[in-house]
């Protein structure tokens, strides 16, 4: 049912064109006056079969204004108002444009529910935005536009309608406002029913017709670099579903309004700047018609586990607070906020169904029938970002690497307790640090900042409680990896699980009841109790991980940290038997994939190029062409980092409303000093997420916000599979040289390795005795001499016994009498060189010559009359290495001529003479 009544094809939907809205006329309905006042007319003729308006909270923004309108109050008083649903996804937006307003109209995607807004286009100075409170259906917004269509004919009606996908906000440069609006989007993820899409392509479109530009050169100077941040790449939104905050946090957080989280709101500032000063109007509501986008990544695949569906999602959110490019964003600044912060999140979810609940349990009596939360979506939060002390690297010179330079020392690390203090209030306790940077260097560059990153470290920790200090773990990556010393992965591996250990991962349900009843039989046999856990589970604290540059060693590390968080999150599913996952495998290989994906994306948005070294390099596995990569990398990245990056700074900048002047993205004011001594919050000590209020969040959310068929179903349009967004995901069945069969085979198998060979082998060689030399003389050295006689003399040797034949298998001998028998079948070939050039047979001379005839259209006898002598020796050297001397005699008109009496050799056992 879900793929046939899905409405979201694969192709990138467009707003090309125009499109052209059907209004019915309606004889009572009079028109709209210019000023916007709807009349007072009587609708008595409007019967509407569709549900009706419904009253909405009232939002203001700029000089925008909530008018009850009396056209809404009579459609109430003919069909009494329903209650209003707590999400009202409006993903279309059609918009209307004269010369004096826009009026745009917010659709769902079954047409069904509907607002309108009016921008007026006369003023210049300001955004004036006109909200109507009520949400109408199809038939009485058909009668709205008509009515509007009509009180505006003096300024040219309506006017054709062009199809947007959502507004981005408004820019202003020199003089008038642009309006930022979405023309293209695909989907990329789909989440518990609900879409994530990508920008694919944005309009600008100037607010006021009496466009005044004094400086129209500076204008347009401003506007191209406004569209280096190319708004097509990598930024993503969504209707329905909270991109900016993580899954833990959108369904457990009880929160009345719908909020976003505005450290990853890449658009924050052209959502507030145009109705900054203005009251009644907080975007942090986030109104229906403004959508907020976040930077960064988002990744989606299958994992096809013998029938079952798994989705593995990755969403990673780049902070729009201190953000720009690499030389240019360096260490922290004043309010705690560090260069290329990003937080990567994985989830996995297993579509047993599709939303976020079950349905009510059918033994529930019909009157108190409330949603399950589905047990099925796991998530796990990872943290990077650069090293929050103040660090600078200046470009003066031709060298790829310039020198670290520490500009500010603060004995009291300001800036890293405000970050500290931050972490702790976003994700609780415990916070685990792994610094990768190197410690030894032949001339001191990175090692600079580990010294004075650990002292950080150390200082701030001198004032916290025991059980809520920094866990500070500083790691050589590159050292262990060029020196052998250590398995990278390996090492990492195990970082990877005490992290888990500590912070744990968010489950939104119980574990699965097969836990529950292996435990009990592991405590009946073997007397090991294993805890199950029957409530669901959350993550409190984080892991932040850096490098230098936070790229390429901080990708690979965060990769083994999802491949390790990966089998927890399976194994809480039920979907493996162990939370360890072998490399190699198809669902470890797709996960690499998806990783390296997301590293590359990461490093384009910060260097301007991709990965250097991946996961691959860490592993000893470099792919042939990988050395020749690198160095197209390392030269791109410097290109980019010495000539493009200021350019690109300004953009940033720009696009994020930081003065040119200051370089810095004021946040909450002037910076205020805090305590030396007490410089985190006690309240932000305290877990982050409640098992009682989270319990409580979660039953909230799915009765009141979970409905995912606002956007997901099209119950009365057809479609096909080739076109539904699940259907075409990338998945474990579609790596390269998978074919239909490997639907029956695990993805959790290593390739090319046979299952268990070496544990098989080895426990076969104990049990046949076949250890090696140096365990079989420290076995022998523990027997007593008298234990070993006697085993000797009892011990009899069975020709026909296992233990024999498997000694036999594994140790193969020949024996002489083999050996002298394949000695005979290679010498009887080796008569041949000794063959005389004049033993051919006759037959074949005059086969030879028949060919030669009939290649040259003659008769056999002319041949052998006038061709015989010429090419005798031709043919004796054609046949010089055929088959040795043979007699003439009967045998040869067989049909498979015997060269050699194999009978007799057989009977007497020697070998055959020349």
């Amino acid at each position: 049912m879900e793929l046939a009544a899905n409405n979201v094809a694969v192709s990138t939907e467009s707003s090309k064109g125009n499109l052209e809205v059907p209004r019915s006329a309606a004889d009572s309905i009079h028109s709209l006056s210019d000023q916007g006042e709807a009349s007072n007319q009587s609708l008595s003729s409007v019967k509407s079969q569709e549900s009706v308006s419904r009253p909405h909270s009232s939002r203001s923004s700029g000089t925008l204004a909530n008018q009850k309108n009396p056209i809404t109050a009579r459609l109430n008083t003919l069909h009494p108002p329903i209650s209003e649903d707590t999400v009202l996804a409006f993903n279309k937006f059609i918009l209307y444009e004269n010369k004096l307003r826009f009026y745009i109209v917010a659709s769902n995607t079954s047409d069904s529910r509907h607002k309108i807004i009016k921008i007026d286009r006369t003023s210049q100075d300001e955004v004036d935005v006109v909200e109507d409170e009520a949400t109408y259906s199809g038939k009485q917004m058909t009668e709205m536009l008509k009515m509007i269509d009509d009180g505006n004919k003096a300024c040219g009606g309506l006017g054709k309608a062009r199809v947007l996908f959502g507004i981005l906000g408004f820019i202003r440069f020199t003089a008038g406002w642009y309006m930022i609006t979405v023309t293209r989007r695909s989907v990329v993820a789909l989440l518990g029913g609900h879409y994530v899409y990508h920008c694919e392509e944005t309009e600008m479109i100037p607010v006021s017709t009496n466009h005044k530009v004094e400086k129209p050169a500076e204008e347009q100077r401003l506007i191209n670099i406004f569209k280096q941040v190319d708004l097509s790449k990598n930024f993503y939104f969504s209707y329905t579903y909270d991109l900016t905050s993580s899954l833990q946090f959108n369904l457990t957080k009880a929160v009345s309004d719908r909020t976003f989280n505005d450290r990853y709101a890449w658009n924050h500032y052209l959502m507030t700047k145009p109705f900054a000063g203005k009251e009644g109007f907080d975007p942090l509501t986030k109104s229906f018609w403004l959508i907020p986008l976040i930077h960064g990544h988002v990744d989606q695949a299958k994992l096809n586990v013998l029938g079952r569906t798994v989705f593995v999602t990755l969403i990673a959110r780049r902070s729009r607070h201190h953000a720009g490019a690499r030389y240019l964003k360096r260490g922290v600044n004043e309010e705690g906020n560090v260069a290329n912060e990003v937080e990567t999140e994985q989830i996995v979810s297993e579509t047993v169904t599709t939303p976020f609940y079950y349905p009510a349990a059918r033994d529930t009596p019909t009157g108190s029938k409330k949603r399950r939360p589905s047990p099925n979506f796991t998530s796990y939060v990872q943290y990077r970002g650069s090293i929050p002390i103040y660090w600078t690297q200046e470009l003066n010179s031709m060298s790829p690497r310039p020198p670290i330079e520490i500009s500010v020392m603060d004995p009291f690390y300001t800036p890293a307790s405000r970050h500290f203090d931050s972490l702790f209030a976003r994700y609780g306790a415990p916070v685990m640090v792994l610094n990768l940077i190197k410690r030894r260097e032949p001339q001191p560059r990175e090692s600079k900042l580990l010294d004075e990153y650990t002292q950080c470290v150390e200082y701030l920790n001198q004032f916290l409680p025991k059980d809520k200090r920094i866990i500070y773990r500083a790691w050589d990556m590159s050292r262990a990896y060029k020196e052998k010393t250590q398995d990278v992965i390996s090492y990492l591996e195990d970082l990877a699980e005490e992290s888990i250990q500590l912070t744990g991962f968010f489950h939104s349900g119980p574990e699965p009841y097969s836990h529950y009843l292996r435990s009990e039989t592991e405590a009946e046999t073997t007397g090991r109790i294993i805890p199950w856990r029957g409530t669901m589970a959350l993550q409190n604290g984080v892991c932040r991980t850096n490098c230098v540059d936070c790229l390429d060693r901080t990708n690979a590390a965060q990769f083994v940290f999802g491949k390790r968080a990966l089998g927890h999150q399976l194994y809480a599913l039920g979907i493996v038997d162990s939370p360890n996952l072998a490399f190699d495998s198809d669902a470890v290989n797709m996960l690499t994939e998806m990783y390296h994906d997301h590293g590359d994306t990461l490093a384009m948005q910060y260097t301007g190029s991709a990965l250097v070294n991946r996961v691959e390099t860490y592993r000893r596995m470099p792919h042939w062409n990988s050395h020749s990569r690198d160095i197209i990398e390392n030269f791109r990245r410097f290109y980019t980092n010495s000539l493009l990056d200021a350019d690109k700074q300004a953009a940033i900048n720009l696009f994020l409303g930081i003065p040119s002047s200051n370089n810095r993205l004021v946040t909450s004011g002037p910076v205020k000093r805090s305590s030396y001594r007490d410089w985190y919050k006690k309240e932000h000590l305290e877990p982050a997420y409640r098992l009682e209020e989270c319990e409580a969040g979660i039953q909230q959310f799915v009765q009141t916000r979970g409905d995912f068929w606002i956007e997901y179903y099209r119950p009365l349009l057809f479609t096909s599979l080739g076109k539904h967004f699940v259907y075409c995901m990338n998945s474990t069945l579609k790596l390269p040289g998978k074919t239909a069969r490997d639907i029956n085979y695990s993805p959790f198998l290593p390739h090319n390795v046979p299952p268990h060979a070496p544990k098989l082998m080895d426990g076969v060689r104990r049990w046949i005795g076949t250890s090696t030399t140096r365990h079989r003389h420290r076995i022998e050295q523990r027997q007593d001499p008298k234990d070993k006689a006697r085993t000797k003399k009892t011990v009899e040797v069975n020709d026909h016994s296992t233990e024999t034949i498997a000694t036999q298998r594994l140790n193969p001998v020949v024996s002489e009498k083999e050996e002298a028998e394949y000695g005979e079948y290679i010498k009887q070939t080796t008569s041949i060189l000794d063959t005389s050039l004049d033993s051919a047979e006759p037959l074949d001379k005059r086969l030879y010559h028949a060919a030669i005839a009939k290649a040259a259209g003659k008769e056999e006898s002319f041949v052998q009359t006038e061709y015989y002598e010429k090419d005798l020796e031709t043919f004796d050297a054609f046949v010089a290495k055929a088959s040795p001397k043979l007699a003439e005699s009967a045998a040869w008109r067989d049909s498979l001529p015997i060269t050699f009496n194999y009978e007799k050799w057989l009977a007497s056992g020697t070998q055959p003479a020349d």
